[in-house]
C-alpha cells in the first residue's frame, strides 16, 4: 500500500506503509516495545512525527500492525506442526525444536516477539501481544485435548513455559546448539511421559 503523507513544505512524500511496518517489526523485535521510542521509529522510517501519527495513530497502533505482520510471516507455523496424523508428543517435540531454531535464527531479532511483548510495561502493548500468545496457547492445548483431554492443561503449560524459556535464553544470546539441546530434552520428557492412546 502506498499513501501520500503531508509535509510542511514542498511536494507530498510517498510513503510505503507496508515497508514501514516491516522495518518497524525489525525494530520492535530487536529492542522490544519499551526500548523503542516514536522518535526512534520516525528516524528509521525517515518521516516526521505528524506523518507517523497520520499513518499509524500511535506507537501501539503501529505495534498492532507489526504483530499482525509477525503472525502472518514469522510466527511458528502451529497448524503445520500440530498435526492429527502424528503422535501428540512428536508434534510438541517438533514444535519446541522449531521454536529454538526460529528464536536463534537472526542475531538482530532474537527470541519470540510476541512472548517478549507479553512482558511489556505498557498495558496496551502487553494486551495486544497477549491476544496472539493466548491464541497460540489455545491451539497447543486443543491439540493435546483432542487425544489426551485429562492432560491438556498440564502438558500445554509445560510446552508454553519451555517456549518462554527458550525465547528468554535466546534474547540473552544463548547459542542455537544449547537451545536445541534444551528443546530436545523437553521433547524427550514429552515422549517418555505423555500417555499413549490408540489414536496416537
Amino acid at each position: 500500500m502506498t499513501t501520500e503523507l503531508p509535509r510542511s513544505r514542498g511536494r507530498p512524500r510517498r510513503f510505503e506503509a507496508d515497508q514501514a511496518v516491516a522495518t518497524a517489526q525489525d525494530l520492535f523485535h530487536a529492542r522490544g516495545y519499551d526500548g523503542l521510542s516514536v522518535s526512534d521509529v520516525t528516524e528509521a522510517l525517515g518521516i516526521n512525527p505528524p506523518s507517523f501519527y497520520a499513518a499509524f495513530g500511535s506507537k501501539v497502533g503501529l505495534y498492532a500492525k507489526v504483530l499482525d505482520r509477525y503472525a502472518a510471516t514469522n510466527a511458528i507455523p502451529l497448524q503445520d506442526l500440530l498435526r492429527s496424523d502424528r503422535p501428540v508428543a512428536e508434534c510438541l517435540a517438533s514444535l519446541l525444536e522449531e521454536a529454538a531454531r526460529r528464536y536463534a535464527s537472526n542475531s538482530a531479532t532474537l527470541g519470540c516477539m510476541v512472548l517478549e511483548g507479553t512482558r511489556s510495561n505498557d498495558m496496551a502493548a502487553r494486551e495486544a501481544a497477549c491476544v496472539f500468545h493466548t491464541a497460540a496457547e489455545q491451539m497447543i492445548r486443543a491439540c493435546i485435548a483432542a487425544r489426551h483431554p485429562d492432560q491438556a492443561e498440564r502438558w500445554s503449560d509445560f510446552v508454553v513455559t519451555t517456549m518462554a524459556g527458550l525465547s528468554a535464553r535466546a534474547r540473552m544470546g544463548q547459542s542455537l546448539d544449547r537451545l536445541l539441546a534444551t528443546a530436545h530434552l523437553a521433547g524427550s520428557v514429552l515422549t517418555s511421559s505423555m500417555p499413549s492412546t490408540s489414536e496416537d
